[in-house]
């Protein structure tokens, strides 16, 4: 699912031309993905996480501010609103999934009802470490704060 949601970044970042302000130093991304990706397989046994890692994201990405290229003209979002309006989609899209009974979970055997919102959670975290990994991708390129020549 990693290079999934990786594919989709890095096409988006690539097509819609990203550009930052406020861009958080990828030394500290990394840390959080490497907090999040350890979480998913220690949080069976020991304290999980999650809550602090959404608060660590959030002031992490918080101040960020993505500029992006649809069309003609460039438009602003915050970044910590694009992911989670990916994150958003991506379990809609598991909703949908379940649903046309492309893949059931164990408690829907007996009829569909629609995915927790603990999984919202675990999609924006998976976002997360994907955009991470896009970001080290594109790295050693300089992302332009806005009203400079880049």
């Amino acid at each position: 699912m990693y290079a999934a949601v990786g594919s989709y970044i890095a096409r988006a970042w690539r097509i819609m031309e990203f550009r930052w302000v406020r861009f958080p130093p990828l030394w500290l991304q990394a840390i959080l993905a490497i907090a999040i990706y350890a979480n998913f397989f220690t949080h069976h046994w020991l304290p999980d996480m999650r809550l602090g890692l959404f608060l660590a994201s959030a002031a992490i990405y918080g101040p960020c501010m993505l500029y992006y290229r649809p069309d003609r003209d460039e438009r602003a979002m915050p970044l910590l609103v694009g992911l989670v309006l990916v994150a958003t989609f991506i379990w809609f899209a598991e909703n949908l999934g379940t649903f046309a009974r492309a893949w059931t979970y164990p408690s829907q055997e007996a009829g569909w009802h629609p995915v927790s919102l603990e999984k919202l959670g675990a999609w924006y975290l998976l976002m997360i470490i994907s955009f991470v990994l896009v970001a080290a991708v594109h790295g050693g390129r300089r992302w332009p704060e806005r009203g400079s020549d880049g």
